[in-house]
């Protein structure tokens, strides 16, 4: 047991060690996405299209690849009153090896002008968008084993129709996406904790769980469909992805007063809470590009000895 901890832990520093984030970009990213200028980025608006605008750009500076020109997927769909919607996905990758491919996604849109107030989504998603920006910058400096593809998705306000569009119409063959990590709300929690749903229905996933910042709380949970409104599987964008029969890990809070309230403002985040919980999916991520698990540390060490 002593042999399997020591391979656990030296395995997993050094992969901390080589990956961290920029946490400057990254509080850049939510804050000019999360300020008044956007207007609460509601689908179908003028800002929600400055913010499509933001993140493009975002991409082109990184160098990801393009499916599409200009990194924009645009789809349509009617609302509950019959109105046809029109939505843009943005969606930019990094080539890896072979056809698996992983698929990061995070939705930009929030729900924009309320009772006169802006309604920010500082939280709600501008957190993920932004560690999403993040990730895909650390993967196009280090290449992956599998492709990875970067999809920031609009309208899931409005009934995650962003992520139907994409699994409707996706840019690879859905055989080939072994995975769907999707970040929706990772920047305020006061105790520390960062739920990752998704092990109980793929428990296959459950060794890539390994997290080496002490400073953060990576839990599973919130995925059994018996804890009815507590289980978290269809409630953002990993359904979809999850209907598809494609394994999914969704990274998130739980609620906070903040939710869907004005206030979800970037002052009311917690910074390190949220550059740790970046750096601990990133760190996920990667363990299952390189196909890092507690399991395979221990046969490289014992390899090793």
């Amino acid at each position: 047991m002593k042999k399997i901890i020591f391979a656990l832990l030296i395995g997993v520093c050094f992969n901390a060690h080589s990956q961290n984030i920029d946490s400057k970009k990254l509080l850049s990213d939510i804050q000019v996405l999360s300020s008044d200028v956007y207007e609460g980025r509601k689908t179908g608006t003028k800002e929600n299209r400055m913010a499509a605008d933001y993140i493009a750009e975002r991409f082109q500076s990184l160098g990801l690849k393009s499916f599409k020109p200009d990194f924009r997927e645009p789809f349509s769909f009617k609302d509950r009153s019959g109105k046809e919607i029109g939505g843009t996905n943005i969606v930019g990758y990094v080539k890896g090896n072979g056809a698996e491919t992983i698929v990061v996604t995070a939705h930009y849109d929030h729900v924009g002008i309320q009772r006169g107030l802006i309604f920010n989504g500082a939280d709600d998603n501008a957190s993920g968008v932004s560690a999403l920006l993040a990730i895909a910058e650390y993967f196009s400096k280090n290449k992956p084993q599998r492709t990875i593809i970067f999809a920031a998705l609009d309208a899931e306000e409005m009934g995650l129709q962003g992520a139907k569009a994409f699994v409707a119409n996706p840019p690879v063959k859905l055989e080939n996406i072994k995975l769907n990590v999707n970040m929706d709300m990772i920047a305020h929690n006061e105790k520390g904790e960062l739920y990752v749903a998704g092990t109980f229905p793929y428990p296959h996933l459950k060794p890539f769980i390994l997290n080496s910042n002490s400073k953060i709380k990576v839990l599973t949970g919130h995925d059994d469909p018996k804890l009815g409104h507590d289980d978290w599987t269809n409630q953002s964008d990993q359904g979809p992805f999850h209907a598809k029969k494609i394994p999914f890990l969704y990274f998130g809070v739980e609620d906070h007063k903040d939710y869907h309230e004005h206030t979800d403002e970037y002052r009311n985040i917690n910074k390190e809470f949220f550059v740790n919980a970046s750096n601990a999916i990133l760190e996920i991520v990667n363990n299952y590009d390189k196909n890092i698990t507690a399991q395979n540390l221990f046969k490289k060490k014992r390899v090793m000895n």
